[in-house]
């Protein structure tokens, strides 16, 4: 049985790329300062976490290999006597951002090798003409925010106008995206999708890449995002390996946000959850029904949108040693044939100025029943690793990317 199951951990980037000046970028390095941080004991947290990252299982499949190709650092807190149970090595990216939807395509095939539209810093980021185009076809009052910002800080600032006045909050960031975020009983789930809706049409003229609906509930001092967040993205430019896959009859079951990335585009079955560890149960259920042939694809977001975004370096820490101790999990659910791939789509690094993803090099581990150790080095593009499933799995070759069987 040949199958293959990615585990996308969302921002986990492996240092800085060469262009990373291009970017502002320069020195971002996710790992190896969420590592550092954590020797020192600044990520201490009574009841939660406590001393060196804690990381066996990624260890043992090659993550801290990966990121001394990247870097050239060793931590005295891993193993470097043992070689990794795993095919691995690292990436970088062509695409010309470092957004999420460019990650995710370049991997399975379509570098997005073109510049999407980006809203400024300064206040207000949003054209007049839009805000305007979208208060009227929106059938709402008006609009708060109309700036960059944290999207768990802007719906503290100004969660209680919202509610009060019934004008959505609407944010960007250095990414090209429109995110809307509303109070899912006070301003309703299906009005803010509604919304979105007529603002992907909108920016289309902008060349945006995502609109995000990001809804809230609570009161005043106690708001929480939900689980309910909807990306609504610009569909590749051309067919990826799952569009492939999914012409051939092939299952494609797409867990987490990846459905969203890919526009609905080459998925066969769609699963959500709420969080890292529901994404695990997710992903362990899905390995449980994948046919021959299939990809369970996964997004950890947690790792992104609650950790690197907001800067919390021991949350992102303690969330890496609890994905780590799952990984045993879905070993014992591999059947011979089956693979697994530890990839990512971008940095974003909890240590960095700002609140933006950083430009990084991403690891590239491959492993299961049967695969042997092997450095595969410097991989040119993330299309590398969607050239290799499409061997692997008998799919006709993509046209980016350099197969590592």
């Amino acid at each position: 049985m040949k199958r293959v199951f990615i585990l996308l951990l969302d921002s986990l980037g492996i240092g800085a790329s060469q262009d990373a000046q291009s970017f502002g970028d320069v020195g971002g390095d996710t790992f190896g300062h969420i590592v550092e941080y954590c020797a020192t004991g600044k990520a201490d947290v009574a009841g939660l976490r406590a001393g060196p990252l804690k990381i066996d299982n990624l260890c043992r499949v090659g993550l801290h290999f990966a990121a001394l190709a990247s870097t050239g650092v060793r931590f005295p807190s891993f193993d470097y006597t043992q070689l990794p149970q795993s095919v691995y090595g690292y990436a970088v990216e062509r695409s010309f951002g470092k957004d999420t939807p460019s990650g995710h395509w370049e991997m399975m095939g379509v570098p997005a090798l073109f510049h999407w539209g980006y809203f400024p810093p300064e206040y207000p980021s949003f054209p007049e003409q839009l805000i305007q185009a979208l208060i009227s076809q929106g059938k709402i009052p008006g609009v708060l925010g109309n700036k960059h910002a944290s999207g768990t800080e802007i719906i503290r600032e100004l969660g209680e106008e919202h509610i009060r006045t019934g004008k959505p909050i609407v944010y960007t960031s250095a990414d090209s995206v429109f995110q809307i975020a509303a109070h899912e009983q006070y301003f309703g789930l299906q009005r803010l999708y509604d919304l979105c809706e007529v603002t992907r049409k909108l920016v289309n003229t902008y060349n945006i890449g995502r609109v995000i609906a990001r809804p809230f509930i609570g009161e005043p001092g106690h708001f929480t995002r939900t689980a309910n967040r909807h990306d609504y993205t610009t569909p590749p430019p051309s067919d990826t390996l799952l569009d492939q896959m999914k012409a051939a009859g092939k299952s494609v079951i797409a867990i987490g946000k990846i459905s969203d990335i890919f526009a609905h585009r080459g998925v066969t079955e769609t699963i959500t959850a709420q969080d890292n560890m529901s994404l695990f149960d997710a992903t362990l259920k899905a390995a449980q029904q994948c046919d021959q042939g299939g990809i369970v694809f996964t997004n950890f977001v947690d790792f992104d949108s609650s950790y690197g975004h907001r800067r919390d370096v021991a949350g992102y820490a303690n969330a890496l040693e609890m994905f780590d101790r799952r990984l045993p999990e879905l070993e014992a659910c591999l059947k011979p044939g089956d693979i697994v791939f530890i990839v990512a789509d971008h940095g974003c690094d909890p240590t960095f100025k700002g609140s933006d993803h950083t430009r990084e090099h991403i690891p590239v581990l491959m492993f299961g029943p049967g695969v042997s150790s092997k450095f595969i080095g410097r991989r040119e593009s993330f299309a590398d690793v969607g050239q290799t499933i499409a061997q692997y799995l008998g799919m006709r070759a993509l046209p980016y990317g350099v197969s590592f069987l």
